[in-house]
């Protein structure tokens, strides 16, 4: 049975401007295309027993119907149409007889038009100028077939451009590549993981012969050949399958300069004496003396300061060419700083360069360190690889200090009262010589009028003086003057996103704040993610505006999890409201109320009488059913009882209360028995305790009672005043006791719960609603 997949189809190539960018070697074809190939895939016989079909009469339960099924199966042989997995097409140019390999991304083209990747098309030789110019308001109108109405004609747009063969061919799971980098000195710690995540992210083929680009880091890209793969033919499939890589130098000379130039740079390697310092972490005050190669960077962190204190960065370097980059490290600010991607920058060629960072500053909220990087800019390309290879590092000194004055007055230029300025350098001197001043100036001094400085006419500085015609800037040499065009005039594209900005201050700007590329700490999933997906919402949709949210993370938090509170079903990004209204509840809840038996260790939440403030098990043996409007037999059983602990005790050897016999028994044992108290001392001891009760039901009490209570009462006593004391020696969460009580009282007595308790639902003492 022929079970390879046989289509064919010459198809126009779509124009840049209505095609998507797609990466590495995919293709994009028409929906017509998936049925052509559906209809053209072999049928495939299923093994019967994977298959999940079963006759209406099957039991499994039923051992008679499971033998008749499993025999019955043995005769069952499912056919079915079954495309590859991966997809792969040989892509020809009739032009010029090149062929490519490529893999599917979707089938979302226009009808009768494939939408070829850039490698695909530079492979190809499909040139820009093959395409017909795009019309500028031009709109394209589907018109139907009068013949079959609903039907789109099958002619491709007007301004489709080069026609394409298209073949579906299958290519065997590749096992070895041998590949042959184009150029001298590539280091494998410098492509080799960037080589794997770019194979397995943007290609399913690799064809024998092509070049194969990696974009590394910096703006630096790695080329290699093809050379050979394994099973041998015109290409492999790189899908689900183990591929083993092989690097071969193109030539001996090329080995030789590789090995050369991999010895200079492990004799320039952070820490040597002719390579960039290492950089590290920075201290308030510290100076720092280091150097840096150019092209490169050496980063520094900042993590101690006072947040409320106002912070001052000073670089003093005498090369122009160092500069200074900051940016904060923050949830959604994660990247070190560099000339493409920084909050703040320095690009003067001034010494000493200084910012200044205020506690006010929006971008320093919720910032945990401060990335500092020092970055000498390249040497211009005109001067060759060999000069790069000797290039000396740039010193510097870096040091952050705390501005305690913070005063921005400049003192005024002072001049003698019979001084007057000459009109020429605008200095001042003395009026009886500003005639022979004047002469002398004119005639050997020129004025800029724009940055009001003074040169002498025939001084190189004042020939190659220059002012930048779209913004204030000046400078003294050609060299000045090209960095800052490509510096600032120059035309850079995002990385991420593919948009093209005038200078690297405004890429910059772009990468830290509206690129959809731009790396954040989810607080959702705690991954390292872009800030917005192609499926996540536009960065400018007012629910992302309002949220504060990027749009991944609104879309993640749309997940739900259960509150640890309430137990009750929250989104994630309604969390932190969420809880915000259980912290407001807890502040705003009224204190327990708590049995005044100050043995007792239970809340009043069924009380067993209101007026005394006394819970069931304490008031229980105060209870009779008589008429007593005024309180006066309440008064003298509470007397009674008092009397009864005082004299004979209660009898229970966990008792610990002061006014019983047998509390005091326990209290005092390992002191002996404590003599014994007459009626006398005993009236004396409880008529102050007798006397703060109120007894009558219209008023409530507020006087304590020392009963003596159950076990279980006075261990939870005993652990909310324990817990009470601790949190009030140790500061920071201080509870009151009532509140303790109350805890203890919930959790049945179990102290680490009492503990998880509070934190949830009790207020600190001295905290307030805000």
């Amino acid at each position: 049975m022929d079970t390879s997949l046989s289509w064919s189809s010459q198809l126009a190539v779509a124009p840049p401007h209505r095609a998507p960018r797609l990466p590495g070697d995919k293709i994009t074809l028409p929906q017509s295309a998936l049925e052509q190939l559906l209809a053209a895939a072999p049928i495939q016989a299923v093994s019967p027993q994977n298959s999940r079909v079963y006759t209406s009469a099957f039991d499994p339960f039923n051992p008679h119907t499971f033998a008749a099924e499993s025999q019955a199966r043995q005769h069952i042989e499912q056919r079915q149409q079954q495309l590859p997995h991966p997809l792969t097409f040989r892509i020809e140019n009739p032009q010029n007889g090149r062929f490519m390999y490529a893999g599917i991304r979707e089938f979302s083209a226009e009808e009768n038009e494939v939408v070829l990747s850039a490698l695909l098309q530079e492979s190809l030789e499909i040139k820009d100028a093959e395409f017909p110019p795009q019309r500028t308001g031009e709109t394209q109108t589907a018109t139907t077939d009068p013949e079959t109405p609903g039907v789109i004609p099958s002619d491709p747009p007007s301004d489709s451009g080069p026609a394409v063969t298209v073949h579906a061919k299958q290519l065997p799971k590749g096992t070895y590549v041998r590949l042959r980098p184009l150029e001298a000195g590539y280091d494998p710690e410098d492509w080799k993981s960037l080589l794997e995540r770019h194979l397995r992210e943007n290609f399913t083929t690799l064809t024998t012969g092509e070049i194969l680009t990696v974009p590394g880091t910096r703006n630096q890209s790695f080329r290699f050949l093809l050379d050979k793969v394994y099973p041998e033919g015109e290409g492999i499939c790189v899908v689900d399958t183990d591929l083993e890589v092989d690097i071969v130098a193109l030539s001996e000379e090329q080995a030789r300069e590789t090995l050369q130039k991999r010895l200079e740079k492990a004799s320039r390697a952070p820490g040597t004496t002719s390579g960039s310092s290492i950089g590290g972490t920075l201290s308030l005050g510290e100076n720092v003396a280091a150097q840096v190669l150019p092209g490169e960077y050496v980063d520094y962190e900042l993590r101690d300061w006072n947040r409320q204190d106002i912070l001052e960065v000073e670089l003093t370097t005498d090369d122009p060419t160092v500069c200074l980059f900051v940016s904060p490290l923050a949830a959604h600010q994660q990247s070190r700083p560099r000339s493409d991607v920084h909050v703040w920058g320095n690009f003067s060629n001034e010494s000493p360069k200084q910012m200044q960072f205020r506690p006010t500053n929006v971008a320093l909220e919720g910032a945990e360190a401060l990335y500092l990087s020092v970055h000498a800019n390249p040497a211009s390309t005109s001067t060759g690889s060999s000069a790069s290879s000797q290039q000396t590092p740039a010193q510097y000194h870096l040091r952050i200090t705390v501005n305690l004055t913070d005063t921005n007055d400049q003192t005024e230029e002072s001049h003698e009262p019979g001084d007057v300025q000459c009109q020429n350098c605008q200095q001042w001197v003395p009026e009886r010589t500003l005639i022979l001043h004047e002469n002398f100036c004119l005639r050997n001094n020129a004025f800029c009028s724009q940055c009001r400085n003074v040169f002498q006419k025939r001084s190189p500085e004042w020939q190659n003086h220059w002012h930048c015609p779209h913004d204030s800037s000046h400078g003294n040499d050609a060299a000045s003057k090209e960095s800052h065009d490509a510096i600032f005039h120059k035309f850079h594209e995002c990385i991420d996103c593919a948009v093209r900005l005038e200078g690297l201050p405004a890429i910059a700007q772009h990468r830290t704040t509206v690129c959809p590329g731009k790396l954040i700490l989810c607080r959702f999933c705690h991954l390292l993610v872009p800030q917005k997906s192609e499926s996540d919402p536009d960065l400018h949709d007012p629910e992302v505006i309002l949220s504060g949210l990027t749009p991944h993370e609104l879309v993640d938090g749309g997940r739900t999890t259960e509150c640890h509170l309430c137990n009750k079903i929250i989104r994630l990004r309604d969390m932190a409201t969420h809880l915000r209204h259980h912290d407001l509840e807890r502040l705003s809840r009224p204190p327990p109320r708590t049995c005044l038996n100050q043995n007792c260790g239970r809340t009043l939440a069924n009380t067993g009488n209101e007026s005394l403030g006394l819970c069931n098990i304490c008031f229980g043996s105060l209870y009779v059913d008589t008429y007593d409007p005024e309180g006066k037999a309440l008064r003298r059983r509470i007397e009674r009882r008092y009397l009864s602990q005082m004299m004979t005790g209660c009898g229970k050897s966990w008792c610990q209360n002061e006014y019983c016999k047998t509390g005091k028994q326990n209290m005092q044992s390992t002191s002996g028995t404590p003599a014994a108290m007459s009626v006398v001392e005993i009236m004396q001891l409880i008529r102050p305790l007798m006397g703060a009760v109120n007894a009558h039901p219209d008023a409530p009490n507020t006087a304590p009672f020392y009963f003596c209570t159950d076990e279980t009462g006075q261990r939870r006593r005993a652990l909310a005043e324990m817990i009470a004391a601790e949190s009030a020696a140790v500061g920071g969460k201080a509870y009151d006791l009532g509140w303790c009580i109350a805890g203890a009282d919930a959790t049945g007595g179990d102290l680490e719960k009492t503990r998880e308790w509070l934190t949830k639902w009790a207020p600190i003492q001295g905290e307030a609603l805000q």
